[in-house]
């Protein structure tokens, strides 16, 4: 059977659960005495990836990473290569890869992104997209969601969670419609455009970001693009409440990001209040636990509908 990444990732999301968890690893993230004890930080923020990764497998609470690139390039080439083992590290545990990367160019420049991110040492999954300049800087990346080069997906920017969203995605056009609806209907159309390669797909190649922070617009974006499957930022440290996401997550369905409210979930652990010092089985054991609730948090939102 014929099957694209998106594809995967749905039916994982159905499986493992919708928690995607967010490696946005920053090593302030990290206790003082644990960074301490690594040669670097991008090592210890390795070590930290390394240790979630393997006991959100194990418990099956999330089905897919979500490794925003920016906090990577921001621990220089080091960090560059803590992000390649990050990304192999979760395809092999059998989660989907998702690169935050927000590309968005025109031309030989997205060629050459496409190329970077779904081949060779940074390859991926699903990437994140920026359609802003123009829906022709999406081409170049569907090259790469053929059979023979992997199925490889995207998440395009459609109604994201933060408050200046308003300013771009929220504008009406002359046409008629808010720009955003713009998009999700490209988005729409992409999908229905690669039915014909993959006929038992239940969700286009191409997915939304569609923020767990606007309420009001939860329940008629999911109606609208009811085929279409959201990546689901805002939860939890960013203020997106469980009802909304649940709402986001019916129809094709979706996967809820949540980063902070993980990676930091030791500084709320009451079983570590009395510790005053800290290992790095101490706070892996913490993001556990941390996606386990959410987990079940989200399900029960769900089930509540």
């Amino acid at each position: 059977m014929k099957i694209h990444k998106m594809q995967v990732l749905k039916e994982l999301s159905v499986k493992n659960g919708p928690l995607c968890v967010g490696l946005d690893t920053d090593p302030s993230y990290i206790p003082q005495n644990i960074l301490a004890q690594y040669a670097s930080a991008p090592e210890a923020v390795f070590a930290y990836n390394k240790a979630i990764i393997e006991r959100i497998a194990a418990d099956k609470s999330a089905c897919c990473c979500k490794v925003q690139i920016a906090y990577y390039e921001a621990m220089g080439l080091e960090g560059m290569q803590v992000y390649a083992k990050t990304l192999k590290m979760v395809k092999d545990a059998g989660l989907i890869a998702i690169s935050d990367i927000k590309r968005g160019d025109i031309g030989a420049t997205s060629d050459a992104y496409a190329k970077a991110h779904f081949t060779g040492d940074f390859e991926t999954d699903i990437i994140t997209i920026n359609p802003y300049m123009g829906f022709d800087t999406l081409v170049p990346f569907t090259k790469y969601s053929g059979v023979e080069q992997g199925g490889k997906g995207a998440f395009v920017l459609l109604c994201t969670s933060n408050p200046g969203m308003v300013d771009i995605e929220h504008q009406e056009l002359k046409s008629g419609g808010l720009l955003l609806e713009h998009v999700g209907d490209e988005i729409a159309r992409i999908g229905e455009e690669w039915k014909a390669t993959y006929p038992e797909q239940t969700c286009g190649i191409f997915g939304a970001v569609v923020g767990a922070t606007q309420e009001a617009d939860a329940r008629y974006l999911r109606d609208k693009y009811a085929d279409t499957f959201f990546l689901i930022p805002g939860y939890g440290a960013q203020g997106g409440a469980a009802r909304i996401a649940a709402t986001l997550l019916d129809k094709a369905g979706g996967t809820v990001n949540s980063s902070r409210g993980i990676l930091c979930a030791w500084k709320k652990d009451e079983k570590l209040a009395g510790k005053t010092v800290l290992t790095m089985d101490d706070i892996a054991d913490a993001a556990a636990g941390a996606s386990v609730a959410s987990k079940e948090d989200l399900l029960g939102a769900f089930a509540a509908l």
